[in-house]
């Protein structure tokens, strides 16, 4: 057994944590001056569980996350270093009011961009080479039209409680398509898919990731555009730039990029990132919404305005979608 199954037991202390929006549940294990962190879910097959498979090759490839410790497949759990509580989002909160708070975001921001940029690229693979399923996986049309489906889905339907009919679904639907055509045809990298403030964590000095962030949450990761993961954490549903500051970072990350991958444009990536921003948006409102639905969490609907905002902002910079923006804005705001 991995630890005692009750508190008293063994010298152990357990406390549940705060979960993620996943059915998976964390609770911290202390022993003596020791901590972990124990993951529980349903009982897996521990050669085929994609968060062992996922998190093996990334540390092979230097990707800094959490050291697993032990792992009991049959009983849905793993053990693993525990890296305390405290989020990029915790820190840039934390962080709110002070004197110099404008550099401290910047620098978290562009060290979350660097270590980016360095999972893109330690993770590429040659053509053919899949060392796990993801790179059997993509974001190509199919699946970022199914992303869409989804949140028509859920927040019409779940959230809204607004039926609407097959012309109205299809008016939505059809520029979505486009839209999901243009991004499918760029060149993709393995991608964490989860990119953002709330899954990079940042462990205090001295421990054995010397204070710098750390990714979780990685298992669902799979091949697609660089944009994916850069709108996730520059266009966050958790937490809000500026445009300006946005932008700047855009082409801090393209300046790291330029150098792995030679011939990508500048002015054509920025388009990218912004189109891309609107699908990525779109979809964190159907999570959110389907929540809400499925399981009657409501934690997460605050975060809709914020996002919703994000994709009106963005489909204005593209006039061929004029009417989607005039359709989303109607079908949510009135």
């Amino acid at each position: 057994m991995i630890i005692s199954q009750t508190p008293e037991g063994g010298g152990y202390r357990i406390k549940k944590l705060a979960g993620d929006a996943s059915l998976r549940k964390y609770y911290r294990v202390n022993h003596g001056s020791d901590s972990f962190v124990l993951m529980h879910t349903e009982p897996f097959e521990e050669s085929s569980y994609d968060t062992l498979l996922v998190h093996n090759f990334l540390e092979r490839a230097g990707v800094p996350v959490p050291k697993m410790l032990a792992v009991e497949g049959v009983k849905g759990t793993i053990l693993q270093e525990d890296l305390g509580d405290r989020t990029m989002l915790h820190q840039l909160a934390e962080a709110q009011g002070a004197e110099n708070f404008e550099e401290i975001e910047t620098a978290l921001f562009k060290e979350s961009l660097r270590l980016l940029a360095d999972f893109h690229s330690s993770t590429a693979k040659p053509q053919g080479e899949k060392p796990v399923p993801g790179f059997s996986l993509a974001f190509d049309e199919e699946k970022l039209l199914w992303e869409v489906d989804f949140t028509i889905e859920h927040l019409f339907g779940s959230y809204l409680k607004r039926g609407l009919s097959e012309k109205e679904q299809e008016s939505i639907r059809t520029p979505f398509e486009d839209i999901c055509r243009r991004l499918a045809a760029e060149p993709r990298v393995f991608t964490h898919r989860d990119y953002h403030s709330r899954n990079l964590m940042l462990p205090e000095s001295g421990t054995s990731h010397d204070g710098k962030l750390v990714c979780i949450d990685f298992q669902d990761a799979r091949m697609g555009l660089r944009a994916y993961d850069l709108a996730s954490i520059l266009r966050d549903s958790y937490y809000q730039l500026s445009e300006e500051k946005v932008y700047a970072l855009v082409d801090y990350y393209f300046d790291l990029a330029k150098k792995e991958e030679a011939g990508i444009d500048r002015a054509h990536f920025i388009k990218m990132f912004d189109l891309m921003s609107v699908q990525r948006n779109f979809k964190a409102i159907g999570s959110f919404t389907s929540f809400y639905g499925k399981r009657n969490d409501a934690m997460y609907i605050r975060f809709v305005g914020n996002t919703f905002e994000n994709i009106r902002r963005n489909l204005a910079k593209f006039p061929e979608y004029k009417e989607l923006r005039k359709l989303l804005f109607r079908y949510y705001y009135f």
